[in-house]
């Protein structure tokens, strides 16, 4: 088990407690980190343990650090201040994205759905 596997588990049943609730985490890693976000999506603003800061921290940045950023200064604009670049934009390191959103222009009210809205870091 590697260490991003025990700090996502970490994060799971802390914030599984937080809602009454406890469960085995099972599943593969893909659905791990399904439930996580779900998890994150749903968690009502309120104050979270200094403890479960740094694991989410230290669970994140790795995260980053494996996918790896693309940084928008290395793009070419297609015009002045506009990029049009193609990949997953959740490695995009820059001031803003435009969401594909629906005709109402709302975001998805669906937590894990797997949408391009919910793929965007908030």
């Amino acid at each position: 088990m590697s260490i991003q596997d025990e700090r996502r588990g970490q994060l799971i049943r802390a914030l599984l407690a937080e809602r009454g609730e406890n469960a085995e985490i099972l599943g593969d890693e893909k659905s791990q980190k399904r439930l996580l976000r779900a998890l994150f999506n749903v968690r009502p603003p309120r104050p979270a343990s200094e403890e479960l800061l740094l694991v989410q921290d230290a669970y994140l940045r790795e995260e980053i650090r494996q996918k790896g950023v693309t940084n928008y200064k290395d793009l070419r604009p297609v015009q002045p201040g506009i990029y049009l670049w193609q990949g997953d934009i959740t490695t995009l390191k820059c001031g803003a994205i435009v969401n594909a959103a629906n005709s109402q222009m709302l975001g998805c009210f669906v937590p894990g759905h797997d949408c391009i809205d919910n793929s965007i870091p908030a």
